[in-house]
């Protein structure tokens, strides 16, 4: 399922896409309690039922469980007629009226992973890593598809960086990796956008992977039951329509569940943290000559099975 977030009348609500629409699950669900008088628990209710209005996210309704969103799927798509009143009653959307918001909205922890995929490490002449580097992207980073990522005044050096996204779907904490995809409730894109003067300048990556705007994500989460296999998906970045990344995530140097075992000895991953897996080569960085951002751009990046993502740029003055 492609589980998503979108902004409606000014609130945030969770939504299951259902082809080219969206499904509202808070309106939805208000329609089935007006059809029915009350629903049964077991059909409709998840493993917690929430205060009215509160599936905002991808998160929110992934909790419920896959049985809970299993079944209204089922409902939503029972008979013409009920589609036909989902739609009329705005529950069932077309989904280039919607507004997405990051799948996630409010994750505890955003963890990305530098050099990771071969070719990345040759194209800057590094040795490949003996072991996963891990750093931090600022929550307050996070932003949704079409939203702009912000120039900073702090630097005329910004670059792009297309990477698969994993999403956690439970507690983990010490994992094996052999358990590690019990773990991972779904993936989604993330563009680890980076200042390079600061990253090189600071020498540490706090500010320069951090800066507001600088960690577009979406456009939905994909539960990890739709990709069975992570680490054979083609990966593209476009910035102004020109390829600039192209590769599959078989060049990943750490898989995901080497590096689920890695992050959490010791450290805590909860449900709704995020884990980007690092990017290929092709960065503007290492092209003759180095390319960097410019107000105005557009970057979309695509990933197989799971969709597009594109943010365009705007300067600290807009």
């Amino acid at each position: 399922m492609k589980l998503l977030s979108m902004k409606l009348n000014d609130e945030d609500r969770a939504g299951i896409l259902i082809n080219d629409e969206v499904l509202d699950v808070t309106r939805f669900i208000e329609i089935e309690e007006a059809n029915a008088g009350q629903i049964a628990a077991d059909v409709y209710w998840g493993q917690a039922e929430p205060a009215k209005g509160a599936y905002r996210d991808a998160l929110d309704i992934y909790l419920q469980g896959a049985s809970w969103l299993r079944r209204i799927l089922e409902r939503a798509q029972s008979s013409e007629i009920f589609i036909k009143e989902l739609r009329e009653s705005n529950a069932l959307v077309p989904l280039e009226r919607t507004k997405l918001n990051p799948p996630v909205l409010a994750p505890g922890k955003i963890l990305a992973v530098g050099l990771n995929y071969a070719a990345h490490a040759a194209e800057q002449n590094a040795k490949l890593p003996e072991f996963p580097l891990i750093f931090s992207k600022c929550v307050t980073a996070l932003i949704g598809p079409d939203d702009k990522i912000m120039l900073p005044r702090i630097s005329d050096m910004i670059d792009y960086e297309a990477e698969l996204a994993v999403v956690i779907g439970r507690e983990a904490k010490n994992i094996r990796a052999e358990r590690a995809y019990e773990y991972v409730a779904g993936y989604t894109i993330m563009n680890d956008v980076t200042a390079r003067d600061l990253q090189r300048r600071e020498r540490q990556w706090t500010r320069a992977k951090g800066l507001d705007t600088f960690a577009p994500c979406g456009p939905w989460l994909v539960t990890a039951d739709e990709i069975m296999d992570p680490h054979a998906l083609n990966l593209e970045l476009r910035v102004n329509g020109e390829a600039r990344q192209r590769s599959n995530t078989s060049d990943l140097i750490f898989k995901i569940p080497q590096l689920i075992e890695f992050i959490t000895e010791d450290l805590t991953l909860r449900a709704g943290d995020i884990i980007s897996t690092g990017t290929p080569s092709g960065v503007g960085v290492y092209l003759e000559p180095p390319v960097f951002l410019k107000a105005g751009d557009s970057i979309e990046i695509t990933i197989e099975r799971i969709g597009s993502l594109k943010n365009e740029t705007a300067g600290p003055q807009d």
